[in-house]
């Protein structure tokens, strides 16, 4: 489903690893953490640049990581580090205009309360980075699936709850 506005609808699912293992699947989106921290407090997600093919392949109850390589978007501070992750709350895909000329496209998610992880101590763990030496190359795409056993790895250094961070996206559409 899609739409341009979302106001006032009840969510009333939340996903906490309930589904089949098998049908889920797990995504990393390269942001930085300046961008994910209003994401995390909308409760939404957005991939490449406001992208629609991305989220399309999305599904209900997907996890969800967040990888960001900078603190901030224009920034040069590197911080190379998992910094949210959550799961696909609905079906929604919407947009949201954030300038005059930059319309994006948002996924609502639920994000669950984490620690950030950094992914150097990570990288000899995790079978989709097969180029140990030039890991970075896997997250050039800036949105890409792994295999649940690596986003277990991910998830158990980031998890400190297995609920939801409760925000006002978690129970409202904005």
């Amino acid at each position: 489903m899609f739409h341009n506005s979302k106001d006032g609808a009840f969510i009333g699912h939340v996903f906490a690893g309930n589904l089949n293992h098998t049908l889920m699947k797990h995504w990393i989106i390269v942001v930085s953490k300046d961008h994910i921290s209003r994401g995390i407090s909308g409760g939404f997600i957005q991939a490449n640049h406001g992208k629609l093919a991305p989220l399309k392949r999305m599904a209900v109850g997907d996890w969800v990581a967040v990888y960001s390589p900078k603190q901030k978007m224009n920034g040069d501070e590197p911080l190379q580090a998992f910094t949210a992750i959550g799961q696909v709350r609905d079906e929604d895909i919407y947009q949201k205009q954030m300038a005059i000329d930059f319309t994006p496209y948002r996924r609502n998610v639920n994000y669950y309360e984490c620690a950030e992880a950094p992914i150097v101590p990570m990288i000899d763990e995790l079978d989709f980075i097969t180029n140990k030496k030039a890991w970075g190359y896997n997250f050039r795409f800036g949105f890409f699936e792994v295999p649940g056993t690596d986003f277990e790895k991910i998830k158990e250094q980031m998890i400190t709850e297995e609920k939801p961070l409760l925000n006002k996206a978690t129970l409202w559409k904005n």
